[in-house]
């Protein structure tokens, strides 16, 4: 009697789910291994793409395309919500009904905006003079009111962290700096980029460089500010430590948690609703048949697209080891990089990992793209990346010479080891 296959359920049919579902669907076939990927609607968003929307750089059609199309053959798709996860039965209960089995449980569904989370912003001023770029619906609505804007106080507002892509409010920002210009209309407006951090970026490096661009460009930099209310009668943003902003144009990133189904699977996530995970193997803390990619584990390196595509490499790799009863070898080392989008046909590249800080020097070998320094060729690098998303890195594709450890070559070895290792890093033993 032939065995059966064994059943790898992915929830989550964004960039991580796809990409792992794809690799792993190559490397095994059919008869040794189910998969299926549940997600709780059919519109894959290309997130990057959010932030161009509002400068009419993107348009919505262009950055969204069907989730079950983004799968190879051979790959099951389910269209419902998730309501949990029963970690010791083995299941996944969906809100259609369908209760779902798996030997392997791959947890890829991100984190979600929780506007609700910050007094007064999604009150009588949201999506009127109060929005956020971070979903196609305040996207859009922001395009329809950057049209308009010619006097004032923009204020960009990052609530809390960790957030998907960090540097996206900074990008907005320059970008808004760019946009206003060629409107004319710049020396009218005040920009203004509030964050919770002591500088304009997490990193010690990148941040005094990215301070410094802001203060090129004429964007104030307002540090440490926790908010705890958005006043929509008096327009301003109040701190809990009473300051207070006021804004007639406030773009704010509000407070990421994990998938609401988390909270209701009980032992499975912590109380942000991440999920446990070992920041070297992606496998969970939680159970050792439950593996975790992208924005849904609580690893200490950045929300970004890239690094959920190496932790992917990674990732695909254990879920082989474990399926094979071998020893996860593989080890993810915290590797990120961003192009970050700085106005005017220009954009800087940062790479580093979770020792290591981002550093000068060229990426990703001595002769590449150059690094935390203003250039074209960054911004032609993440206007091609669009297309490498859906054609390369959804598909499962590999990148000719680069793999997902971050490379040192071509890097500034001078400034090696101004980064540090998060102690939750250390405390996970990695």
């Amino acid at each position: 009697m032939a065995q059966e296959p064994k059943k790898l359920l992915i929830l989550g049919g964004g960039t991580g789910g796809t990409l792992a579902a794809n690799r792993l669907r190559k490397k095994f076939k059919a008869s040794e291994l189910r998969i299926d990927v549940v997600d709780q609607d059919n519109q894959h968003v290309y997130q990057p793409g959010l932030l161009f929307v509002p400068f009419g750089l993107a348009e919505p059609d262009e950055i969204v395309r069907r989730r079950n199309k983004q799968l190879h053959r051979g790959i099951g798709y389910h269209e419902s919500a998730i309501q949990g996860v029963d970690i010791n039965a083995n299941t996944v209960s969906l809100e259609n009904g369908e209760i779902l089995d798996y030997d392997v449980l791959l947890v890829a569904t991100g984190s979600v905006l929780q506007p609700e989370e910050t007094e007064g912003m999604n009150g009588s001023q949201w999506l009127k003079t109060v929005f956020t770029f971070y979903d196609m619906e305040g996207a859009s609505a922001l395009a329809e009111k950057l049209d308009t804007f010619e006097s004032g106080e923009l204020v960009i507002n990052v609530i809390d962290m960790p957030i998907k892509c960090p540097v996206a409010p900074l990008e907005f920002a320059f970008l808004a700096d760019w946009f206003l210009t060629e409107k004319g209309v710049r020396d009218a407006v005040t920009i203004t980029y509030v964050t919770p951090l002591d500088g304009a970026f997490t990193k010690p490096v990148a941040s005094a460089t990215l301070a410094s661009l802001l203060e090129d460009k004429g964007i104030n930099l307002v540090t440490e500010f926790n908010t705890a209310e958005i006043d929509n009668e008096g327009s301003k943003l109040v701190g809990y430590d009473e300051r207070e902003i006021p804004f007639d144009l406030a773009v704010v990133i509000p407070l990421h948690g994990g998938a609401a189904y988390v909270e209701e699977s009980p032992g499975l996530g912590d109380e942000l609703g991440f999920i446990p995970t070992d920041n070297a193997t992606m496998q969970s803390l939680v159970a050792p048949n439950i593996f975790v990619l992208g924005d849904a584990a609580d690893v200490p390196a950045s929300k970004a697209g890239s690094v959920t595509h190496f932790e992917g490499e990674v990732l695909v790799e254990n879920i082989e080891a474990f399926i094979a009863g071998r020893e996860l070898t593989a080890r993810f080392d915290g590797h990120a990089n961003c192009f970050i989008e700085t106005g005017f046909s220009k954009a800087l590249l940062i790479d580093f990992n979770y020792e290591t800080e981002p550093l000068p020097g060229h990426y990703p070998f001595s002769v590449g793209l150059p690094l935390l320094k203003e250039s074209r060729i960054n911004h032609l690098g993440k206007l091609m990346f669009q297309s490498f998303y859906w054609h390369g890195l959804l598909p499962g594709r590999d990148i000719p010479g680069i793999g997902s450890d971050m490379p040192m070559s071509g890097k500034d070895k001078d400034l090696v080891g101004a980064g540090t290792t998060p102690a939750s890093a250390t405390e996970k033993g990695n």
